[in-house]
């Protein structure tokens, strides 16, 4: 059922919402609940139909060319199919790049309009900003050299917002700049403050994969991100007080981070010991599994 799915998708326009959206969720599933040798062959179908892949373009533009509804939480029909676009293509730069399959069409995306997408939310509704979240952690763990996938460089219309030629750094971490990655950083932390689970878990993945890239690109980037001072003020905001409030996998996964990249002016001593303690406290046999794959991943970077 897959390829007839597919081929309806390519037969459709981006407006057709009613008939693609549950088509495109569909094929997302087909990827996700699977063998992996059944994965393999819905990668290599759905990547040869140069029909979806150009719907899943447009699709994509979208994004930015529509304008931002009136109410930030509704997730209305166009919304959903953002969503799912998404999530799709984050999927297929995923298990294109783990089967190497054969790209019979590329996407072009640029790079300034999906960064901005984040930075500048305009009322986008959670999930269409994790959606896109998941696709941005997708080509970050790929460095952006993806076959299935051109990013195209920098816009004329922004290039006025960087006030300064290209530094070295901005050459080390191509396509990215450096004005760039500060105001991603920025704009996660605030998004972080929300405190909506499912726009957590995204957001604190996000930025892990992007200090990671750093790292590989600019090791004194990444060290000098991962130290920014508002970070310590982000999880005194998050910490709500309350009993085990250290036992939060956002606020896990963040002390986590900063302990990997040696952020000692972010968590302190007195923070891990605190940690610990509450753990020690804790019937770890009732934790949320978040919780529990937050709190190993925060005891082996101890």
């Amino acid at each position: 059922i897959l390829f007839p799915v597919s081929n309806l998708c390519g037969k459709c326009r981006p407006r057709d919402t009613d008939l693609l959206q549950p088509s495109l969720n569909f094929l997302y599933w087909s990827l996700h609940q699977t063998t992996p040798c059944s994965q393999q062959r819905a990668v290599a179908v759905l990547l040869s139909n140069v029909s979806l892949l150009e719907l899943l373009q447009k699709v994509l533009e979208c994004t930015w060319l529509r304008s931002p509804p009136s109410e930030p939480a509704y997730l209305s029909s166009e919304d959903a199919l953002l969503c799912s676009g998404w999530l799709l293509v984050a999927s297929l730069l995923l298990y294109q790049h783990r089967y190497n399959t054969e790209v019979h069409q590329t996407l072009s995306l640029d790079l300034t309009e999906v960064l901005n997408a984040v930075i500048f939310r305009k009322k986008k509704p959670i999930l269409l900003l994790v959606s896109i979240m998941q696709f941005l952690r997708a080509v970050l763990r790929q460095n952006f050299s993806s076959s299935l996938l051109v990013i195209v460089g920098q816009n004329t219309a922004q290039g006025a917002t960087q006030p300064q030629p290209p530094s070295l750094q901005d050459a080390a971490l191509r396509p990215l700049a450096m004005w760039q990655v500060f105001s991603l950083v920025v704009s996660l932390q605030n998004l972080l403050v929300h405190k909506d689970l499912l726009l957590s878990q995204a957001v604190v993945a996000c930025l892990e994969t992007l200090v990671e890239y750093l790292y590989v690109k600019n090791q004194d980037v990444a060290l000098h991100v991962a130290s920014q001072p508002w970070h310590r003020f982000l999880l005194f905001t998050l910490l709500n007080g309350g009993q085990k409030s250290f036992l939060q996998p956002e606020v896990l996964r963040l002390m986590a981070l900063f302990l990997r990249y040696q952020s000692s002016n972010i968590i302190s001593q007195k923070e891990i010991s605190q940690i610990l303690q509450e753990a020690a406290e804790a019937n770890l046999a009732e934790l949320p599994e978040a919780t529990s794959r937050a709190l190993h991943l925060f005891l082996c970077q101890v």
